[in-house]
């Protein structure tokens, strides 16, 4: 599972990836402090932004893979 962030005006950026059977990979300047992720099964997974401030207004993506 992959989740990504969509400022306004910008680029699509890659937070963190994650999988069932290693821990979540986190992208420079993305930490597990601000932006949490629960993965409870293959099919389901919930990001929690902590701290919302308005520097966090964006579109938010998530994508799956099945490799």
């Amino acid at each position: 599972m992959f989740w990504y962030q969509q400022p306004p005006r910008n680029v699509l950026k890659l937070i963190v990836s994650s999988s069932t059977w290693s821990h979540n990979s986190y992208e420079d300047g993305y930490s597990e402090a601000k932006f949490e992720v629960n993965r409870e099964s293959t099919d389901y997974s919930l990001m929690t932004i902590k701290n919302v401030t308005s520097k966090d207004e964006a579109t938010y993506f998530c994508a799956a893979s099945d490799h």
